[in-house]
């Protein structure tokens, strides 16, 4: 992995919608980058955002899959929840698959208190509603109870994997809010970081002006000079 998320980045990531960063990404060619059938298990007062550390899972199968396996010290699922880097987030390739659970309360919890910015499954949790009540945010397809064995088998870990119809490469940087997480390709991430910071001082200016009763035809989109010009000088109020 390359590419370093910077402390500005991060925090012009923190603040702004992953509809901004659609909007950024599909100009830029990218269309397929919001990972499907994963919602937040609640809301947190601020995005999540990290690099991926990425967990890829495969069918269970019964002669590999007995609770034997979980006494190896190299058990993917556990060596994942160890090594996931601090700031980073743990994105789980569950092949769309909720009927069975890809972590618990306790190995989420770990996470959290390793200092890991995230965790998000397109397979479901277990014990959603303590997990639910950490800081961490933490995105699934879905609450479910059996453990992962019945499923699931934990293989590679920080390979390029699939997670909600969405390619995930080790180090893309994840950003996940109330709607859901977008997938930021790693060497974009400044580039897109920028631009969503300047379209959405736009659209809080544009959005003052409506609430005002400012009509939306030559507003949004900008096509009348009159308001760019109080975009302008609205902007420079602010400074």
């Amino acid at each position: 992995m390359s590419y370093t998320l910077s402390d500005e980045t991060r925090a012009i990531l923190t603040r702004v919608s992953t509809a901004s960063i659609a909007t950024q990404l599909f100009k830029r060619g990218l269309r397929n980058q919001f990972i499907q059938g994963v919602r937040p298990l609640s809301p947190k007062a601020q995005n999540m955002v990290g690099q991926a550390f990425t967990l890829r899972y495969i069918p269970a199968r019964e002669d590999r899959n007995t609770l034997e396996v979980f006494r190896s010290p190299d058990h993917p699922q556990r060596v994942a929840v160890e090594t996931c880097p601090p700031g980073q987030v743990l994105v789980m390739d569950a092949r769309k698959d909720a009927r069975a659970a890809t972590a618990g309360s306790i190995l989420i919890t770990r996470m959290a208190v390793r200092g890991c910015a995230g965790v998000v499954s397109d397979g479901g949790f277990r014990d959603a509603r303590a997990i639910a009540a950490l800081d961490m945010p933490a995105y699934c397809a879905g609450p479910s109870a059996p453990t992962n064995l019945t499923l699931h088998e934990a293989l590679d870990i920080n390979v390029p994997i699939a997670c909600g119809d969405v390619a995930v490469f080790p180090g893309d940087v994840m950003v996940g809010d109330d709607d859901g997480v977008m997938v930021i390709p790693a060497h974009l991430a400044d580039e897109i970081a920028s631009a969503c910071a300047e379209m959405e001082d736009f659209e809080d200016f544009v959005t003052e002006e409506v609430r005002n009763g400012t009509p939306v035809i030559g507003l949004y989109p900008c096509t009348k000079d009159e308001n760019q010009r109080k975009f302008d000088a609205w902007m420079a109020g602010k400074r």
